[in-house]
């Protein structure tokens, strides 16, 4: 691939970045060059939660959630559009509602499928056939059946084709060739090549250790008290013996042939249920993340090769809004992203700065800076090319670091600047402070956006949650850091959606603090 014409890189989760797939597409179409996704498979929650606890494999949510939000939209071509339906739809949270709506899913009489033509009906139905028998056959009832409730559809479909086919990524091309996503210039590319699961622990700073995505990021209702405040000893094969239940046990026999005997009982619990918006501060930041295998042993999983082929072949390495360390992190500590991250060609490393602070980056009491994301990414970056934790010098606050006085290392600077060179961020209420003193010696530029407010779900705009990007706004941005090709400045709009003209001021703060001022 010419120099000219290499890739675009986005480092993503799924649904907050979902937001913007127009303005990665409009920078795409700008540039004249393929775009590559890359999503962690770490997700253990919602109805991902239930398909790993039944039949193992990756966590596909945000995986899927991305190859939905590809489907283009084609009022014209009514098939398509029905496609995409089924596969964004998902069944009720009534327990009986949601297995009829699935059985008339998989009989061919539901309403979802009237725009489909028989032959592709009759080919998805054929998955969706497969798994309901793999279902059925694993049900131990009334202990242990399959819970439908808010299932996603597109999971459903994903699931089934991968154990046919015995490949996520045969799943993922089966999926895009059915619904019509773009294969030459859009890649969906999940961080591990795998048909296990992968699941993530994170160690806070005052050593607290918090077992599963879901646990860390936002706990359901189903999730249990113990999947926190465990320290690494503890982290036993055959669970807390203090809290061995029957159901434990009828568990274990149920799923033995998807899980291996002995391992972590918390790694398959329901967490179909959760919420966001209720979630608790931490106890204390998350110092570290890291893979842990089914009996919660810490491993170095490898990247997709796909992964290090996009960061090779890269101009630009985009690091989206998401959860930084759930949807982020998990993708950069693999084995070989961080080599690959330190010597792609990129010269552009960009964050866009998420709008509003979550339980991730807190606790609210001291609440993450512009910097501490920039640290958080090049500390991963640095473990997946092999340093250890206690090799990283001391920061502002040392408090972060499981260091020894007794112990003197010759610390080695961490590079930031080569995992982030441009910080794009909004400002307003709710949303990370940014340091630009220290983001300057960390040599990083920064460019302020103005957003709008994000209500509070109370419909109030006193008490705003945090500020969303504008999206012609941001794309205007990227192409000021990237360099435009030609007249690339989108002035209609970007989709359907934003077919509108949209006047902002864009602010580039660089390091001679020099400003500079732009008008659509």
């Amino acid at each position: 691939m010419s120099a000219p014409n290499r890739g675009i890189a986005v480092i993503s989760g799924g649904s907050a970045a979902n937001n913007l797939v127009d303005v990665f597409d409009a920078i795409r179409k700008s540039k004249d060059c393929p775009l590559s996704y890359i999503i962690p498979i770490s997700d253990n929650g919602g109805s991902s939660s239930e398909l790993i606890r039944i039949f193992g494999g990756p966590g596909i949510g945000d995986v899927r959630s991305r190859l939905v939000r590809l489907i283009p939209d084609c009022p014209n071509n009514p098939e398509r559009m029905a496609v995409k339906a089924l596969f964004n739809s998902r069944l009720p949270a009534a327990t009986a509602a949601a297995s009829q709506d699935w059985l008339s899913i998989v009989d061919g009489t539901s309403n979802l499928w009237d725009s489909i033509t028989p032959a592709k009906k009759e080919l998805i139905r054929s998955f969706f056939n497969m798994l309901n028998l793999e279902i059925l056959k694993r049900a131990r009832p009334p202990s242990s059946t399959f819970d439908f409730t808010s299932a996603s559809v597109g999971n459903l479909f994903l699931t089934g084709a991968r154990l046919f086919s015995g490949s996520f990524e045969s799943a993922i091309y089966l999926f895009r060739s059915i619904c019509g996503v773009p294969t030459d210039v859009v890649r969906v590319i999940p961080a591990i090549n795998s048909n296990f699961s992968h699941h993530i622990s994170a160690t806070l700073a005052d050593g607290t250790v918090i077992v599963g995505q879901n646990s860390i990021s936002h706990p359901s209702d189903e999730a249990s008290s113990k999947d926190i405040g465990r320290r690494p000893s503890l982290l036993l094969a055959d669970g807390d013996c203090s809290e061995d239940t029957d159901s434990d046990i009828s568990d274990a026999i149920s799923y033995e042939e998807d899980h291996l005997p002995g391992s972590l009982a918390t790694l398959r619990n329901k967490n179909i249920s959760f919420s966001k918006a209720k979630n608790e501060d931490l106890p204390s930041r998350i110092s570290r993340i890291w893979y842990i295998n089914p009996y919660g042993q810490e491993i170095r999983p490898p990247a997709n090769p796909r992964v290090l082929e996009a960061l090779n072949n890269a101009q630009a390495i985009i690091y989206s809004i998401g959860s930084l360390y759930t949807s982020i992190i998990p993708a950069i500590i693999l084995r070989g992203v961080g080599k690959s991250i330190i010597n792609s060609p990129a010269r552009h490393k960009i964050l866009i700065l998420n709008g509003s602070l979550d339980r991730e980056t807190g606790p609210m009491a001291r609440p993450f800076v512009a910097s501490d994301f920039v640290e958080a990414i090049a500390r991963a970056g640095e473990e997946s090319r092999g340093r250890q934790p206690h090799d990283f010098p001391p920061g502002r606050d040392s408090s972060d670091l499981p260091t020894s006085p007794d112990t003197i290392r010759p610390y080695k600077p961490i590079p930031y600047n080569l995992y982030v060179t441009h910080i794009l961020h909004l400002d307003g209420p709710g949303t990370p402070r940014v340091d630009r003193d220290r983001l300057t010696e960390m040599g990083i530029e920064t460019l302020r956006l103005y957003g709008r407010k994000i209500a509070s779900q109370d419909g109030s705009q006193e008490t705003p949650l945090g500020m969303q990007y504008d999206p012609n706004a941001l794309i205007q941005a990227l192409e000021v850091v990237l360099g435009r090709k030609g007249d690339a400045i989108v002035r209609d709009g970007v989709g359907s959606g934003l077919g509108r003209r949209i006047h902002w001021i864009l602010v580039v703060e660089r390091n001679d603090r020099r400003r500079y001022s732009s008008r659509v």
